[in-house]
Protein backbone atom coordinates (compact mmCIF):
# COMPACT_ATOMS: atom_id res chain seq x y z
CA UNK A 1 0.00 0.00 0.00
CA UNK A 2 1.20 3.51 -0.82
CA UNK A 3 -0.18 6.49 1.14
CA UNK A 4 0.87 10.15 1.16
CA UNK A 5 0.06 11.99 4.41
CA UNK A 6 0.43 15.57 5.62
CA UNK A 7 0.05 17.18 9.06
CA UNK A 8 0.08 20.96 9.62
CA UNK A 9 -2.27 21.46 12.59
CA UNK A 10 0.41 22.88 14.92
CA UNK A 11 3.68 24.78 14.53
CA UNK A 12 5.13 21.55 13.13
CA UNK A 13 4.83 20.94 9.40
CA UNK A 14 5.33 17.43 8.04
CA UNK A 15 4.67 15.11 5.13
CA UNK A 16 5.16 11.35 5.00
CA UNK A 17 5.06 8.66 2.35
CA UNK A 18 4.16 5.14 3.41
CA UNK A 19 5.18 2.35 1.06
CA UNK A 20 4.08 -1.01 2.48
CA UNK A 21 5.94 -1.31 5.80
CA UNK A 22 8.30 1.64 5.30
CA UNK A 23 7.68 5.33 5.96
CA UNK A 24 9.82 8.26 4.85
CA UNK A 25 9.07 11.67 6.31
CA UNK A 26 9.88 15.36 6.10
CA UNK A 27 9.38 17.23 9.39
CA UNK A 28 10.13 20.79 10.42
CA UNK A 29 9.01 23.02 13.28
CA UNK A 30 8.44 26.28 11.42
CA UNK A 31 5.57 28.47 12.64
CA UNK A 32 3.89 30.45 9.84
CA UNK A 33 6.02 28.74 7.18
CA UNK A 34 3.76 25.80 6.40
CA UNK A 35 2.55 27.33 3.16
CA UNK A 36 6.10 27.61 1.89
CA UNK A 37 7.07 24.10 2.98
CA UNK A 38 4.33 21.56 2.57
CA UNK A 39 4.17 21.20 -1.22
CA UNK A 40 7.94 21.06 -1.52
CA UNK A 41 7.96 18.33 1.14
CA UNK A 42 5.39 16.37 -0.85
CA UNK A 43 7.34 16.80 -4.09
CA UNK A 44 10.57 15.77 -2.38
CA UNK A 45 9.07 12.58 -0.98
CA UNK A 46 7.60 11.52 -4.32
CA UNK A 47 10.88 12.26 -6.08
CA UNK A 48 12.86 10.26 -3.51
CA UNK A 49 10.52 7.30 -3.92
CA UNK A 50 10.33 7.59 -7.71
CA UNK A 51 6.53 7.76 -7.60
CA UNK A 52 3.81 9.98 -9.01
CA UNK A 53 0.59 10.89 -7.23
CA UNK A 54 -1.34 8.66 -9.61
CA UNK A 55 0.61 5.63 -8.35
CA UNK A 56 -0.62 6.09 -4.78
CA UNK A 57 -3.48 4.17 -3.20
CA UNK A 58 -4.72 6.95 -0.93
CA UNK A 59 -4.08 10.32 0.66
CA UNK A 60 -4.30 11.20 4.36
CA UNK A 61 -4.22 14.35 6.46
CA UNK A 62 -4.38 15.50 10.04
CA UNK A 63 -7.95 16.81 10.10
CA UNK A 64 -7.57 18.61 13.43
CA UNK A 65 -8.23 19.79 16.00
CA UNK A 66 -5.49 22.38 15.96
CA UNK A 67 -4.62 25.80 14.63
CA UNK A 68 -7.42 27.07 12.39
CA UNK A 69 -4.95 28.18 9.73
CA UNK A 70 -2.94 24.97 9.91
CA UNK A 71 -5.93 22.64 9.77
CA UNK A 72 -7.44 24.61 6.91
CA UNK A 73 -4.16 24.41 5.01
CA UNK A 74 -3.90 20.62 5.33
CA UNK A 75 -7.51 20.26 4.26
CA UNK A 76 -7.06 22.51 1.24
CA UNK A 77 -3.87 20.83 0.06
CA UNK A 78 -5.28 17.32 0.37
CA UNK A 79 -8.55 18.28 -1.27
CA UNK A 80 -6.64 19.76 -4.19
CA UNK A 81 -4.52 16.63 -4.63
CA UNK A 82 -7.56 14.38 -4.26
CA UNK A 83 -9.62 16.30 -6.81
CA UNK A 84 -6.72 16.11 -9.26
CA UNK A 85 -6.15 12.36 -8.83
CA UNK A 86 -9.54 11.06 -7.63
CA UNK A 87 -7.71 9.28 -4.81
CA UNK A 88 -9.60 8.39 -1.61
CA UNK A 89 -8.76 10.40 1.50
CA UNK A 90 -8.32 9.28 5.12
CA UNK A 91 -9.07 12.13 7.57
CA UNK A 92 -7.05 11.28 10.69
CA UNK A 93 -7.52 12.87 14.11
CA UNK A 94 -4.57 15.08 14.96
CA UNK A 95 -4.90 14.15 18.64
CA UNK A 96 -4.94 10.44 17.80
CA UNK A 97 -1.83 10.88 15.64
CA UNK A 98 -0.17 12.65 18.57
CA UNK A 99 -1.12 9.86 21.00
CA UNK A 100 0.09 7.26 18.51
CA UNK A 101 3.68 8.33 19.27
CA UNK A 102 3.38 6.89 22.78
CA UNK A 103 5.04 3.56 23.49
CA UNK A 104 2.95 2.28 26.36
CA UNK A 105 1.60 -0.94 27.81
CA UNK A 106 -1.88 -2.40 27.57
CA UNK A 107 -4.18 -0.87 30.13
CA UNK A 108 -2.33 2.42 30.34
CA UNK A 109 -4.16 5.68 29.77
CA UNK A 110 -2.88 8.30 27.32
CA UNK A 111 -3.86 11.93 27.79
CA UNK A 112 -3.24 13.89 24.58
CA UNK A 113 -3.13 17.66 25.09
CA UNK A 114 -2.25 20.37 22.59
CA UNK A 115 -2.01 24.02 23.59
CA UNK A 116 -5.08 25.65 22.02
CA UNK A 117 -4.15 29.17 23.17
CA UNK A 118 -6.78 31.33 24.90
CA UNK A 119 -6.01 29.41 28.15
CA UNK A 120 -7.39 26.16 26.70
CA UNK A 121 -6.17 22.81 25.43
CA UNK A 122 -7.32 20.38 22.76
CA UNK A 123 -7.82 17.23 24.80
CA UNK A 124 -8.69 13.56 24.40
CA UNK A 125 -8.27 10.51 26.63
CA UNK A 126 -7.26 7.13 25.20
CA UNK A 127 -6.61 3.68 26.61
CA UNK A 128 -4.16 1.20 25.13
CA UNK A 129 -5.81 -2.13 24.28
CA UNK A 130 -3.91 -4.88 22.47
CA UNK A 131 -1.40 -2.30 21.33
CA UNK A 132 -4.04 0.00 19.82
CA UNK A 133 -5.39 3.31 21.08
CA UNK A 134 -9.08 3.46 21.92
CA UNK A 135 -10.67 6.87 22.55
CA UNK A 136 -12.60 6.87 25.82
CA UNK A 137 -13.61 10.53 25.68
CA UNK A 138 -14.70 13.04 23.09
CA UNK A 139 -12.19 15.42 21.56
CA UNK A 140 -12.75 18.77 23.25
CA UNK A 141 -11.31 22.24 23.57
CA UNK A 142 -11.36 22.98 27.29
CA UNK A 143 -9.76 24.99 30.07
CA UNK A 144 -7.26 22.71 31.85
CA UNK A 145 -8.93 23.36 35.22
CA UNK A 146 -12.25 22.05 33.84
CA UNK A 147 -10.89 18.63 32.85
CA UNK A 148 -12.49 15.81 34.82
CA UNK A 149 -11.12 12.25 34.62
CA UNK A 150 -11.02 9.21 36.86
CA UNK A 151 -7.98 9.60 39.10
CA UNK A 152 -5.34 7.09 40.15
CA UNK A 153 -4.47 5.71 36.71
CA UNK A 154 -1.12 4.78 35.25
CA UNK A 155 -0.92 7.34 32.50
CA UNK A 156 1.16 9.01 29.83
CA UNK A 157 0.70 12.69 28.99
CA UNK A 158 1.70 13.68 25.48
CA UNK A 159 1.68 17.02 23.67
CA UNK A 160 2.77 20.59 24.33
CA UNK A 161 -0.41 21.31 26.26
CA UNK A 162 1.36 19.46 29.07
CA UNK A 163 4.36 21.77 28.80
CA UNK A 164 2.17 24.87 29.03
CA UNK A 165 -0.23 23.71 31.74
CA UNK A 166 1.66 20.94 33.54
CA UNK A 167 0.83 22.03 37.09
CA UNK A 168 -2.91 22.34 36.49
CA UNK A 169 -3.14 19.16 34.42
CA UNK A 170 -1.27 17.13 37.05
CA UNK A 171 -3.76 18.34 39.65
CA UNK A 172 -6.71 17.39 37.45
CA UNK A 173 -5.60 13.88 36.46
CA UNK A 174 -4.06 12.90 39.84
CA UNK A 175 -2.42 9.86 38.24
CA UNK A 176 -0.93 7.05 40.29
CA UNK A 177 1.97 7.18 37.85
CA UNK A 178 2.42 9.81 35.15
CA UNK A 179 5.06 9.85 32.42
CA UNK A 180 5.25 13.01 30.33
CA UNK A 181 6.19 13.43 26.68
CA UNK A 182 5.46 17.14 26.75
CA UNK A 183 7.58 17.96 23.71
CA UNK A 184 5.41 15.79 21.46
CA UNK A 185 3.95 17.32 18.30
CA UNK A 186 1.72 15.50 15.79
CA UNK A 187 3.58 14.15 12.75
CA UNK A 188 2.59 12.94 9.31
CA UNK A 189 4.29 9.60 9.95
CA UNK A 190 1.62 8.59 12.47
CA UNK A 191 -1.11 10.02 10.23
CA UNK A 192 0.07 7.70 7.45
CA UNK A 193 0.25 4.67 9.74
CA UNK A 194 -3.24 5.28 11.11
CA UNK A 195 -4.57 5.77 7.59
CA UNK A 196 -3.67 2.20 6.61
CA UNK A 197 -6.46 0.67 8.67
CA UNK A 198 -8.90 3.32 7.48
CA UNK A 199 -8.12 2.41 3.87
CA UNK A 200 -8.39 -1.31 4.59
CA UNK A 201 -11.72 -0.80 6.40
CA UNK A 202 -13.06 1.45 3.63
CA UNK A 203 -13.32 4.42 5.98
CA UNK A 204 -11.97 6.87 3.43
CA UNK A 205 -13.90 9.76 1.88
CA UNK A 206 -13.94 11.61 -1.42
CA UNK A 207 -12.22 14.98 -1.88
CA UNK A 208 -15.34 17.05 -1.19
CA UNK A 209 -15.95 15.18 2.06
CA UNK A 210 -12.39 15.54 3.37
CA UNK A 211 -13.40 18.04 6.03
CA UNK A 212 -11.56 19.64 8.95
CA UNK A 213 -12.37 19.47 12.66
CA UNK A 214 -11.81 22.75 14.49
CA UNK A 215 -13.75 22.28 17.79
CA UNK A 216 -13.57 26.00 18.50
CA UNK A 217 -16.38 26.93 16.11
CA UNK A 218 -16.65 30.56 17.11
CA UNK A 219 -13.02 31.21 16.18
CA UNK A 220 -13.37 29.30 12.95
CA UNK A 221 -16.42 31.36 11.96
CA UNK A 222 -14.67 34.63 12.75
CA UNK A 223 -11.63 33.64 10.73
CA UNK A 224 -13.80 32.56 7.81
CA UNK A 225 -15.67 35.85 7.88
CA UNK A 226 -12.38 37.77 7.79
CA UNK A 227 -11.39 36.02 4.55
CA UNK A 228 -14.68 36.64 2.75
Amino acid sequence: MKILAIETATEACSAALLIDNDVIERFQVAPREHGNLILSMVDGLLLEAGLTLQQLDALAFGRGPGSFTGVRMATGVIQGLAFATELPVAPVSTLLALAQQVKGLDGQTVYAALDARMSEVYWCEYVIEKGALIAVSDEVVIAPADICVKQGKKAIGVGHGWATYETILREQVQAEQLVLQADGLPRAKEVALLAVQMVENKQTVSAENALPVYLRDNVAKKKAQQTT
